[in-house]
């Protein structure tokens, strides 16, 4: 089945008319993460949907990751996720022990992240899809979006990268063991401990990284914030195997839908290889957070939480929303 590529779909919500109410805190106009609507001066719900096709071949992982996937755009703003709805296209005459089993998946991550499963909606489809509406809940002042990004910050990545790259060779039976593993990994571990401690460290802004890659989701950043966002990709962490896999043309099709995004938004130094740029604009399964902090809390920041870098800063808007060296 097709699917709508980033700049379509912002050309579509763009024809649509504008509502308005002063309750909502976060709409789509920075695409960001989730939306955030106020209920009272104290108490605001984070929403957010998001499912997509298989992306493990063991379907207990590819739910589970299903579920992460969903409940980190909660954990992106700053909230906490409570309930979900689950969003099943399934063959209604496949096997319903495969259903079970994804199900079942999904269901023990968010028991694991105190997340209640209140329902969902199925519908026959030969494409397989699973994935969560979620709800989450935070304080209206506690609000981190993608647009608060400030000169001076330090950007922070907690994920390495390179899902995409690895779930083409799995299902191209060329992935190694330790590729495999590796990527199980990264999309069945959640962004909860990164969120609580970059909520903790005052961080500024804030995106997780998954369908539009990392430069995808540091292009909205930039200019949701209005600065330009300097990447070293030297500091990117990569997940094994990822360069050769995409010399071995290891590629989703987020690879050229993801450049489009970008367009000419971006620099790109001259030293860095094809697959190295091919790397960052991977489309991601659970990704990392990338994360806009004061620099004086970052050091901290990467002590507390694992496999946490610096990969770059943030400057004044120079012209250019993202200058990659």
């Amino acid at each position: 089945m097709a699917k709508l590529a980033p700049g379509d779909l912002a050309q579509v919500l763009s024809k649509l008319p504008r509502q308005s109410s002063e309750n909502v805190i976060v709409g789509f106009d920075t695409a960001d993460d989730a939306g955030v609507f106020r209920l009272s001066d104290d108490l605001a719900l984070v929403q957010t949907v998001d499912f997509f096709t298989p992306v493990a071949d063991d379907p207990e992982t590819y739910g589970y990751a299903a579920a992460v996937n969903s409940i980190n755009d909660v954990y992106a703003m700053g909230g906490t996720p409570i309930s979900a709805l689950s969003i099943v296209c399934y063959p209604q005459k496949g096997d319903f022990e495969i259903l079970g089993k994804i199900l079942a998946g999904g269901q023990r991550a968010m028991t694991e992240h105190g997340v209640v499963v209140i329902g969902g909606h199925s519908v026959d489809d030969q494409e397989m899809k699973f994935g969560y509406a979620v709800t989450g809940t935070i304080n209206p002042n506690g609000v981190i979006t993608n647009a608060g990004a400030k000169p001076g910050d330090l950007l922070i990545l907690t994920k390495g990268i390179g899902t995409g790259a690895i779930n083409t060779a799995v299902k191209k039976g060329v992935a190694s063991s330790t590729a495999m593993a590796a990527t199980i990994k990264a999309m069945t571990t959640s962004n909860a401990a990164a969120s609580k401690a970059m909520v903790r460290l005052g961080a500024n802004s804030c995106t997780d990284v998954t369908g539009f890659g990392l430069l995808g989701h540091a292009f909205e950043m930039a200019k949701a914030s209005n600065v330009t966002l300097e990447i070293e990709s030297a500091n990117v962490t990569l997940l094994p195997d990822v360069i050769e896999l995409i010399e071995a043309g290891m590629l989703t099709r987020g690879d050229k839908n993801n450049r489009t995004y970008v367009g000419d938004t971006i620099t790109i130094a001259d030293h860095i290889s094809g697959p190295m740029q091919s790397a960052l604009f991977d489309p991601q399964t659970a990704g990392g957070l990338l994360i806009s902090l004061p620099a004086a809390n970052a050091d901290e920041y990467i002590a507390e939480v694992e496999g946490a870098r610096v990969i770059g800063n943030v400057n004044e808007n120079g012209g250019k929303l993202i200058e990659v060296k």
